[in-house]
């Protein structure tokens, strides 16, 4: 099973892209913190990126900013790609398939029942 839940705060202002076939989408990165200290005694953050598709990237493009607080439930993909000096590079990304505005002045939970690729 391939199923991720994600809390965390946005790191900056979702942007929605289209492409040439009429889809949208965003690509959002997440400040999750650990839920145990390091050896130094501090809270550590991993910054994540997801990928929100259609509905969701345009409601939370709307309703979400920066240092907002949300849920994220999904799935973990990775692909490759040859940069320009055609060295491979693997990425892995959370695709979203919920989105729940936890700390907004819009409590909403945003769901594409569609395929989100």
């Amino acid at each position: 099973m391939n199923q991720v839940v994600l809390v965390g705060r946005l790191v900056e202002n979702p942007t929605v892209t289209e492409t040439e076939n009429g889809k949208k989408y965003t690509y959002i990165n997440l400040a999750v913190p650990r839920a145990f200290k390091s050896a130094d005694g501090t809270y550590e953050t991993d910054f994540i990126r997801c990928v929100l598709w259609n509905g969701v990237a345009a409601n939370t493009s709307e309703y979400c900013h920066t240092g907002d607080i949300l849920g994220i439930k999904g799935r973990l993909q990775n692909h490759k790609y040859d940069d320009k000096d055609n060295n491979t590079k693997y990425v892995t990304e959370v695709i979203a398939e919920r989105v729940t505005f936890l700390s907004t002045n819009h409590k909403k939970d945003v769901t594409e029942v569609k395929n989100v690729e």
